[in-house]
């Protein structure tokens, strides 16, 4: 049974954070034990929400609730996404820390979500340094959009040859292993996207067709599922492949039903069985 430990936001309408993460795992088999940062009314793209930011001291002594029960030698991963201040960094580091103190085989699989390409950082402006400086280097598995991938290296990649380049210097920081979303190299066919997976010297990338929504969570999502399969194969090719392809159902489903938020329940079936497999080039 694999095991994860999701420290991520919570909220009651809509999917982001945990709430866009548990469900497909769960459906995937996976054990997850979710840790809300936040307990929002709705994710702050609406421009109004209510609830709290939660503590770090109380996010803390919710892990360490867990440790007491000695559960955290079952934990295969540590999954993080949006940080909403520097305390939770913290946190978050302190529980990797004691869960691989734990398990030795554990990893820490970070979604560095700062921003995107189209409307820059929307994070506080201590968190993409907090990410880049301290956060990062301590993760295995790091999941960053392409603009991601871009400040985490100091970089600005385009091309596949620049992306791979900026993968390797990312490798040099601390993580061995790398999901990069949302490539959009400018040799690609037009309204087409990119997914880019990478391991030590091996390299895969994945096409598919651009769907025109704003689907706020998906990230969220790729990074769970990503994870998943990751933890149970160790098969760079098949956790992109199978990912990329629940990732489209889903997203495929949200915008056939004209709504704004995910339709995670509806496109229940298809995180364990996708409706097709888009072709996974290896690259390197």
């Amino acid at each position: 049974m694999t095991t994860i430990l999701s420290i991520q936001s919570h909220v009651a309408y809509g999917h982001v954070g945990n709430s866009a993460s548990v469900f497909p795992m769960q459906r995937l088999g996976v054990e997850v034990w979710p840790v809300n940062t936040v307990n929002f009314s709705n994710h702050t793209g609406y421009g109004a929400w209510r609830g709290p930011l939660m503590d770090p001291a109380d996010v803390a002594d919710v892990i360490t609730g867990v440790g007491e029960r000695d559960a955290f030698a079952e934990v295969d991963a540590v999954l993080s996404g949006y940080q909403g201040g520097e305390g939770i960094g913290a946190t978050i580091l302190d529980a990797v820390a004691a869960v691989k103190a734990a398990n030795p085989e554990a990893i820490y699989a970070c979604d560095p979500v700062m921003g995107n390409a189209k409307s820059g950082c929307f994070v506080h402006e201590s968190i993409p340094v907090l990410l880049r400086d301290k956060v990062v280097p301590r993760a295995d598995l790091i999941t960053p959009n392409q603009f991601e991938l871009g400040f985490l290296t100091e970089t600005e990649p385009e091309t596949l040859e620049e992306t791979l380049a900026s993968v390797d210097a990312a490798r040099e920081i601390g993580p061995s292993t790398i999901l990069v979303t949302s490539v959009l190299r400018p040799d690609r066919p037009e309204g087409t996207i990119e997914m880019l997976a990478c391991h030590e010297d091996e390299a895969w990338i994945v096409r598919t067709p651009h769907l025109p929504l704003k689907a706020n969570g998906s990230g969220d999502v790729t990074a769970a599922l990503f994870t998943s399969h990751w933890l149970r194969s160790r098969s760079l090719e098949e956790s992109l492949g199978r990912t990329v392809s629940s990732v489209f159902d889903l997203l495929r489903e949200t915008l056939d039903s004209g709504r704004r938020e995910l339709q995670l329940v509806q496109a229940q079936e298809f995180y364990a069985r996708p409706r097709m497999q888009f072709e996974v080039t290896r690259v390197r």
